[in-house]
């Protein structure tokens, strides 16, 4: 009997090949356990030319792995399978299963498609109502195949037939729309008839001509047209083909949104729908008229590098109170990020309104932190029966909502809560004994879902909701735990580069959108621009892909060779404006950058960092010459830190705990002064009855560099206070997700005075990258988990943590418990990866795939 086969291949890091944007897609796959070391593989690939077969190939690799063969043309079908030789094994495993992978359009010249909307002549700058465009056409024999590749200025979603196509929401999400638009490719074959068919799409304004940024937002940010750009592709059964692709014939007509808008929420009447406005029978429902036809440059047109939005989860309210003045008050539990799906029956013209908040205050929905996010959406009822309802481009950030004007009892499941975001593959989880810290990790991982909606933003509620580079900066080893998140982030670091200024700066956020005074014109910031060098080292770390260093390389060397120009030969940059320890718990509420640290000690600090990470990038690239430049350039400003910033006894200039944690996190002391600097660190901590004193930037390396000087005690003490500044005070006043600021809720139960007041920001939840390497205790030391470290460090009252880790070559995780001997741990080595068990008091020991059990009692103690 042959042995079991890996697991199916997977293609980049998408969730399935169809429509690829890669005519050479990279292969990866895992191990069944118990298998053995991978020692060879082979791939086969039935294409339209005949099966192909890479033979075998003696490499352990299996993550990744070059195309075996000739490229793929677009549209072009092939299916891929492996099979491996393992260490123990005889003869080669049984075939994986077959995976299929689809070319999209590879080549500008083969999209015919165009832009095209509404002709109806509107003034730009009002409230528009949404159109919907649609076409008839008729197919002459029996189909086999067909594929739709659609996009759209703006938002959309398409009914074949009356049949929706695809579930993604808010496609095709938001890029920089004048470089990459993405599309996406969908299997329609089940969706035509020979016959007469019809075609027709919602669409929305979303981010590209919509209402959105700061102050309630700007208007037409890429464009004035609502435009669907869609191509058809169908196969007979002849071998035929034919292309229906949106041109001027096809025709548009208002539809029943009467407005929508990703702040302002959407307007919906049921009067003016009719379930078969994209059928054949449908031609008469509405005023159809001729569309006008656009233009886009179809070299702009790109595949997707991730997942799109969807619909994740449905929950329901938990409670349900009437008000008594004819509003109904829900909460449902959670603050997440969705929209409401109403299922409801009354008079015709009744009208319902929908408000949404994060939370309350005295009582009723606190609106004000969403400034001029209005967040409200209103169903105006038919008459015809009952109805299923919710928004198509709208998504509102909520724990609350009321609803105004129902007609009836507000019955259990008639109103759901469907929350959405990107549809990454969730990776990692982290449970412990401390039920405190367990809603903390919730929290975490309920704010990265609501802001990670196709780009990681900051917030998901207010008028702002962009991708602030300086929060995913400290956030991304989290965010690379919890969920695979590779192909989302490198679309969007694609973007960063695009934005990035020709003299190397990187904007605060991408991407750019018309801002306030404070954020224009656009300056180099520290911590913020060093996304463009410390995240895909991150990425590359986590998920084991050299390329993605390779494809943001350049950004980040024009990033470091800018600050270097702005630092001159001191190596000190300690000019220009920079946000430092943003959110400082002692700065005032209306001046967030207002730190007890000095920004400038923040950005020289960031700027050795930096550098010292791109040396590390272009080591790994081969490039021997930059890595060797770097390297120097980075020792020149860690020796400039020291002389400015470090004090003769040992001590900062800036005696604060973000000082102490930056310095130490990022190797910026001598040998001699990590010790007092950790002892001083731990002395802050503890003298302020160990509260936090730290903002975005001390925040995430604090209890890192407790814990590297030997201060763990001090790191739980910090993990595990509750009183306010603190990471479980927000829980201990109900929190679902992580706040931005640490008393956005103050203990009397006010908000917090200060503009910015949010209450899903995940920044200050990169704690939770600690929690899994030091609570939970695995660490990678190889790309991609190759080779790891199980190393719990126990403290406070914590007797017992589990954490599992979906790495790219499996299951990795670590059960422990303390026990009357010390500790016992069970743990999990992915196939294909070697670890290393450090349990406390033991000397290390090696471990190989598969399971084993550990109690520290039966180990040999640690060298003294």
């Amino acid at each position: 009997m042959l042995p079991s086969p890996p697991s199916p291949v997977s293609f980049e890091h998408l969730p399935d090949g169809l429509g690829i944007g890669t005519a050479t897609p990279r292969l990866s796959w895992t191990l069944p356990p118990g298998s053995g070391r991978q020692t060879a593989y082979e791939l086969e690939l039935p294409r339209d030319t005949g099966v192909l077969s890479s033979g075998r190939i003696d490499s352990a690799e299996q993550i990744l792995v070059p195309w075996p063969g000739p490229p793929l043309r677009s549209r072009e079908r092939a299916e891929a399978r492996v099979r491996v030789w393992t260490t123990g094994a005889e003869g080669p495993s049984a075939w994986s299963e077959a995976r299929p992978v689809e070319a999209g359009l590879l080549d500008p010249t083969d999209w015919q498609a165009v832009p095209v909307g509404a002709a109806w002549t509107e003034d730009p700058d009002a409230d528009r109502q949404p159109a919907r465009v649609r076409k008839d056409f008729t197919l002459e024999r029996t189909v086999t195949r067909a594929r739709l590749y659609v996009t759209a200025h703006g938002l959309y979603e398409v009914e074949i037939n009356g049949r929706r196509v695809g579930d993604e929401a808010l496609a095709p999400g938001w890029t920089v729309y004048p470089h990459r638009l993405r599309y996406r490719t969908h299997d329609v074959t089940g969706h035509l008839t020979e016959g007469a068919n019809t075609l027709g799409a919602w669409l929305g304004d979303g981010w590209y001509r919509g209402k959105y940024g700061f102050d309630g937002g700007t208007r037409n940010i890429y464009g004035t047209d609502q435009s669907l750009i869609a191509q058809l592709e169908v196969t007979y059964d002849d071998g035929t083909t034919t292309v229906l692709a949106t041109d001027g014939t096809w025709r548009a007509a208002p539809g029943p949104i009467l407005s929508s808008g990703l702040y302002e929420g959407e307007t919906f009447d049921a009067r003016l729908y009719e379930a078969s406005w994209a059928t054949p029978s449908g031609a008469d429902i509405g005023d159809w008229s001729p569309v006008r036809t656009g233009e886009r440059d179809a070299g702009t047109l790109v595949a997707p590098l991730g997942p799109p939005v969807a619909c994740t989860d449905q929950i329901a309210p938990v409670a349900i109170t009437a008000t008594g003045d004819g509003r109904h008050l829900l909460d449902f539990g959670q603050n997440l990020v969705g929209r409401l799906r109403v299922t409801v029956d009354g008079p015709a013209g009744t009208t319902i309104t929908l408000r949404h908040a994060e939370i309350l205050s005295g009582g009723e929905p606190a609106t004000r932190p969403l400034r001029k996010a209005y967040s409200t959406d209103t169903l105006i009822l038919s008459g015809r029966g009952r109805l299923t309802w919710e928004p198509r481009f709208t998504l509102h950030g909520f724990r609350y909502a009321e609803v105004t004007g129902w007609p009836g009892e507000l019955a259990p499941g008639m109103v759901t809560a469907r929350v959405y975001h990107s549809d990454m593959r969730r990776t990692g989880w982290f449970e412990c004994s401390d039920p405190l810290v367990n809603r903390l990790h919730e929290n975490v991982v309920w704010s990265m879902r609501g802001n990670f909606v196709d780009l990681p933003t900051d917030c998901p509620q207010r008028d702002e909701r962009l991708g602030w580079t300086g929060d995913i900066q400290v956030f991304a080893p989290t965010a690379s735990y919890l969920y695979d998140c590779a192909g989302l982030l490198d679309s969007w670091l694609t973007d960063v580069g695009l934005e990035q200024l020709p003299d190397g700066t990187v904007p605060w956020y991408v991407p750019v959108i018309p801002g306030g005074s404070m954020w224009t014109p656009i300056r180099p910031g520290a911590a913020w621009g060093d996304v463009a060098t410390l995240t895909p080292w991150v990425l590359y770390r986590r998920f084991g892909d050299r390329e993605l260093l390779r494809r943001h390389y350049a950004m980040g060397k024009a990033w470091v060779d800018l600050v270097a120009r702005l630092a001159g030969p001191d190596r000190l940059w300690d000019t220009g404006f920079q946000l430092g320890d943003w959110l400082d718990p002692a700065a005032p509420p209306q001046d967030p950058a207002a730190s007890r640290t000095d920004r400038y000690l923040v950005a020289t600090a960031y700027f050795a960092h930096s550098t010292r990470h791109l040396a590390c990038s272009a080591a790994e690239l081969g490039l021997d010459g930059d890595a060797a430049r770097y390297a120097a350039l980075a020792d020149e400003v860690t020796a400039a830190f020291r002389r400015r910033y470090v004090l003769p006894t040992g001590r900062m200039t800036s005696d604060t705990p973000t000082a102490y944690a930056v310095a130490l996190a990022f190797d910026l002391l001598t040998r001699e002064q990590r010790g007092p600097a950790g002892d001083r660190l731990a002395e802050l901590v503890l003298a302020d009855d160990a509260r936090i004193a730290t903002g975005f930037v001390g925040t995430p390396l604090i209890c890192d560099a407790l814990t590297d000087t030997g201060h763990t005690d001090v790191a739980y003490r910090l993990l595990t206070q509750t009183a306010c500044p603190s990471w479980l005070y927000p829980v201990t006043m109900g929190a679902t997700t992580i706040w931005e600021r640490w008393d956005s809720l103050r203990p009397d139960g006010t908000l917090n005075p200060g503009g910015m007041t949010s209450f899903n920001h995940y920044a200050l939840g990169a704690v939770a990258d600690w929690l899994h390497r030091v609570v939970g205790g695995i660490a990678l030391q190889a790309p991609g988990y190759r080779e790891l470290t199980f190393r719990p460090r126990p403290g406070g009252d914590i007797t017992w943590a589990r954490t599992r880790h979906e790495t790219p070559y499996g299951t990795a995780s670590l059960d422990w418990e303390l026990t009357a001997d010390g500790m016992r741990a069970r743990i999990t080595v992915p196939e294909g990866c070697t670890a290393t068990a450090e349990l406390p008091g033991c000397a290390p020991v090696a471990l190989g795939p598969g399971e084993h059990t550990l109690d520290t009692a039966e180990l040999l103690p640690a060298a003294a």
